[in-house]
């Protein structure tokens, strides 16, 4: 299994560098085709909406294909989408690759967490954290190597293809520690699951996952933006800013477990939900470079283990069987993650874009309050 924990780690490295990497495209692609912020959330939806069609397809293709034909072929498609991002001449050229891309990406992250239950199971050992913790040191590595290549004067399609190539070689590399055995194992533990309607705390759990997500969210696709348009940073440097929330949210991820155990999980909701709130405030209200670049490392550090928290519970939910309650949480944080860009980018459009990132600090509030929920 040594193996296949190595290539686990690395379709998730490789994921989030190709869904980072989109991050400080976004300025570059909203100056181009001359959008405001409305019109740019209305074009994100298609990300959202390709991701969120991909996912309910994805295990019936698993059953099917394996697990490991499904994150090597949508692993390669995936970063296809790259480098034509980057030259996107309209709007409708946009919508369309972003919903191709956002169709590769859930594509891979069902796939790719489905086969890492399966490695977590046969190796008798606590790896789900690392695995999300690399899927954060590939948001850190992607939005940051982009942004160092185009600081380096590097054109943005040139940019673009070099993560790509990068990624893809990544991708072919990986596939033989990727084990077919261990996914037809998987698929039919799960064909032979009896299924049942989760109980009203699984949706609960959900929503809350979807407050958490929606941060994530933000960060991914609004970050530079707001540091180019609201606090006046450069083009090429605003990529940056979510760089510095993923280094805190890999951080954090890689420290959780050992938190949480000493603490117990309640108390990991609310002082990450704490922090977050912190981090957004600090980032709306406080008109400063720095003081926006210090709330998005307390906005990784809070959200770093919200999610994590919240998965462990619903597993724990008695009345279904535990991966009816995770599916739950998880296809409602995922909403939260794809279409929280989208509803940012309207209420940016109707007031502001500082407005919008209290708004969500506002949410992670409820969240707080409501964390006796994962004892």
């Amino acid at each position: 299994m040594r193996a296949a924990q190595r290539a686990t780690r690395l379709i998730f490295l490789v994921s989030g560098m190709a869904m980072s990497a989109w991050a400080p495209m976004v300025p570059y692609v909203k100056l181009r085709l001359g959008l405001d912020d409305g019109q740019l959330g209305a074009a994100l939806l298609a990300f959202g909406g390709g991701s969120m069609l991909s996912m309910p397809f994805v295990g019936w293709l698993a059953h099917r294909l394996g697990n490991r034909a499904v994150i090597v072929s949508a692993g390669l498609l995936m970063c296809v989408a790259l480098p034509v991002l980057a030259q996107v001449s309209s709007v409708a050229m946009l919508v369309g690759t972003l919903l191709y891309f956002g169709v590769m990406l859930g594509a891979v992250d069902v796939a790719m967490n489905a086969y890492a239950v399966e490695v977590e199971h046969r190796s008798g050992a606590r790896l789900m954290s690392g695995f999300h913790g690399l899927f954060s040191v590939g948001g850190l590595s992607g939005a940051a190597v982009l942004s160092a290549l185009l600081a380096l004067g590097l054109a943005l399609p040139g940019a673009a293809i070099a993560i790509a190539v990068a990624l893809a070689l990544t991708v072919l590399w990986l596939r033989n520690g990727l084990h077919g055995e261990a996914n037809a194992a998987g698929v039919a533990i799960e064909a032979h699951s009896r299924p049942g309607m989760p109980p009203a705390r699984a949706w609960l759990l959900g929503l809350m996952c979807f407050a958490s997500f929606m941060a994530e969210g933000a960060m991914l696709d609004w970050s530079a933006v707001f540091l180019r348009d609201v606090r006046g940073m450069a083009a090429a440097s605003a990529g940056f800013g979510y760089a510095c929330f993923s280094v805190a949210m890999a951080t954090g991820r890689f420290c959780g477990d050992r938190l949480i155990a000493r603490h117990g999980p309640v108390w990991a909701v609310r002082t990450g939900a704490s922090l977050a709130v912190v981090g957004f405030l600090l980032v709306a209200c406080v008109p400063l470079t720095m003081a926006a670049l210090s709330g998005f490392v307390l906005i990784g550090l809070g959200a770093s283990n919200i999610v994590p928290v919240m998965f462990s519970a619903a597993g724990r939910l008695a009345g279904a069987p535990p991966a009816v309650s995770i599916a739950t949480a998880t296809t409602l944080g995922y909403v939260g993650l794809l279409s929280g860009p989208a509803l940012i980018g309207f209420v940016a459009h109707a007031s502001s874009l500082s407005l919008a990132f209290a708004a969500v600090a506002g949410l992670l509030v409820l969240v707080g309050l409501s964390a006796r929920m994962v004892r």
